[in-house]
């Protein structure tokens, strides 16, 4: 992603971050990560973030979804090498909508929607719609996705240890750890 994209989205994430009344140090919101999943599609996929701590037990992040934005299909499994469960994750909605899609019986009429051209890989389909002040916890291995309703979205996530250079995405193309050029 080019620079002026990055320092344009991240202006957009702080104004969310204000909104959602997060207040984040000049330190934190230097630390920003603008994560396009390689894909160069951020008005649809990506997510934006910033992590507070990530130790060997316990991590937690502020995210943020900009209107329809769509985090993609993911699962957090084990590293057996690192001697790594997988991470459970609970994300807490702290602005606007999330609707958040796990595995299990698919939704009839959900009121998120799947990135064209990105039906073939998604396959978690059960909607969970969260509001400002509501939860859900997710366990390792579980595939999910999520994205921003109309207004945007402020998410914090409160979890194990995260490794996301270790995400397991369904969509071959994604690059986890966005690269950022001038």
């Amino acid at each position: 992603m080019k620079k002026e994209v990055y320092e344009q989205v991240r202006a957009q994430v702080l104004g969310y971050y204000e909104k959602a009344h997060i207040v984040l140090t000049e330190e934190e919101k230097n630390k920003i990560e603008i994560a396009d999943f390689g894909l160069n599609d951020l008005e649809y996929i990506g997510l934006n973030l910033v992590t507070f701590v990530n130790t060997d037990r316990c991590c937690a992040k502020e995210m943020v979804l900009l209107p329809g934005q769509t985090c993609p299909e993911h699962s957090h499994g084990p590293v057996p090498e690192l001697k790594y469960e997988g991470k459970e994750e609970t994300f807490r909605c702290r602005y606007g909508t999330v609707y958040l899609y796990v595995e299990g019986a698919k939704t009839q009429e959900p009121k998120g929607h799947i990135p064209k051209g990105y039906e073939a890989v998604y396959t978690a389909g059960h909607e969970i719609v969260l509001n400002a002040g509501e939860q859900y916890t997710l366990y390792p291995g579980t595939k999910h996705w999520f994205q921003a309703g109309p207004y945007g979205a402020v998410i914090s996530e409160f979890s194990t240890r995260s490794l996301d250079e270790y995400d397991v995405f369904t969509d071959p193309d994604i690059k986890r750890i966005p690269t950022i050029e001038d």
